[in-house]
C-alpha cells in the first residue's frame, strides 16, 4: 500500500470521531435531503442516482481548515496560492489514494453506525462527484476493508447500488473492547486463523509471530490498527473463544501453540479462510 494511503489511515482514528464523523454524518443527511428535493421535483419520476447537485469536495471539508484562516483575507489569499501550487504537484495516482482512503474511512463509519450505504452517497459525500473513478476506488477500499480491518461490503438489494458492511466469514465479533475503540480487528484474527489451518490445524507461536510479521505486525509492538497484538491473541481472542492458546504437550523448556477455537469452527469454514488468506498472500506484504 503507497505510503501516502497509509498516512491517511493512521490519521484515520482520531479524524473518524471529531471532526470527520460529525462531517460524513452531516454530510450524508444533507445528501438524503436533497435527494428526497429531487424526488418531489421529478413528480413522481427517478432521478439518477449518479447526478448530485453541489458535489462535496474533502479538501475543502471542516476539518482541513483551521481558525488562523479565517482571520484575515490575506492569509486566506496566500494559503489559497499555496494549496494550489501543492494541488498541482499531486499526480491524479496521489490523489487517487486520497480517494480511496477517505472512501475506506467513510465505509468503516457507516459499519459503525450500522447503515447502508448507496453508490450515490459515496461519490456524492466522498468522491466529490467523480463517478469516473468510483469503480476503482471502491474495488480497492474493499479489499483494504477486508484484508486489512477483516470487514465485507456486500449489495444490500437486487440493484446493487446499495450496500452494507459487515464482518467477514461469517465472524460476529470485530475485535472492539470498548467504545472509544473505532478500528476493527477481525482482519488480525482471520490471518491468525489462516496460519494455524496452513499449520494441520495448529501453529506454534514463533510461527504465528514469523507469518504476522511479514504483515508488519510484532510482538510487543503497538499497532495503530491491533493495538498490542500479543494481548489481542492470547488473551482476548482466546476469552471470546475464537483461539485457543496452549502449551505444547511435554516441551521442555515450554513452547506454545494456536489451535482455533469452538467459537471460530461454529462461525466460520476452512474454506473461506483459505480463500481469505490465498487474496493476502498474493499482496506485496507493503499493502498493509
Amino acid at each position: 500500500m503507497p505510503q501516502s494511503y497509509m498516512s491517511e489511515l493512521y490519521a484515520f482514528e482520531e479524524e473518524l470521531q471529531d471532526p470527520r464523523e460529525a462531517y460524513y454524518l452531516e454530510q450524508g443527511q444533507l445528501f438524503r435531503a436533497e435527494e428526497e428535493e429531487e424526488l418531489e421535483a421529478s413528480s413522481g419520476s427517478l432521478s439518477s442516482p449518479s447526478t448530485c447537485s453541489s458535489p462535496v469536495v474533502l479538501g475543502a471539508a471542516p476539518w482541513s481548515q483551521s481558525e488562523e484562516e479565517s482571520t484575515s483575507s490575506q492569509e486566506e489569499e496566500g494559503l489559497g496560492a499555496s494549496q494550489g501550487a501543492a494541488a498541482a504537484s499531486v499526480s491524479p495516482q496521489e490523489a487517487l489514494q486520497g480517494k480511496i482512503a477517505n472512501l475506506v474511512c467513510f465505509l468503516l463509519f457507516k459499519y459503525r453506525v450500522k447503515e447502508l450505504v448507496t453508490e450515490a452517497e459515496m461519490v456524492h459525500v466522498v468522491l466529490g462527484g467523480d463517478q469516473e473513478h468510483f469503480p476503482v476506488a471502491f474495488r480497492q477500499a474493499c479489499e483494504c476493508l477486508q484484508l486489512v480491518f477483516g470487514l465485507e461490503v456486500q449489495e444490500a438489494n437486487p440493484d446493487g447500488d446499495t450496500y452494507v458492511v459487515i464482518i467477514a466469514l461469517g465472524l460476529t465479533y470485530d475485535g472492539l473492547t470498548s467504545p472509544e475503540e473505532t478500528l476493527p480487528k477481525t482482519g488480525l484474527l482471520v490471518m491468525v486463523l489462516a496460519v494455524v489451518l496452513l499449520g494441520g490445524d495448529r501453529a506454534s507461536e514463533a510461527h504465528v509471530w514469523e507469518a504476522l510479521g511479514a504483515v508488519g505486525v510484532h510482538e510487543g509492538v503497538e499497532h495503530f490498527i491491533y493495538g498490542e497484538p500479543r494481548e489481542l491473541l492470547t488473551e482476548v481472542l482466546v476469552q471470546e473463544h475464537y483461539l485457543e492458546y496452549r502449551q505444547v504437550p511435554h516441551s521442555d523448556p515450554p513452547r506454545y501453540e494456536f489451535l482455533w477455537g469452538p467459537r471460530a469452527h461454529a462461525e466460520t469454514s476452512k474454506v473461506g479462510v483459505l480463500d481469505f488468506f490465498l487474496r493476502v498472500n498474493s499482496r506485496d506484504p507493503r499493502y498493509f
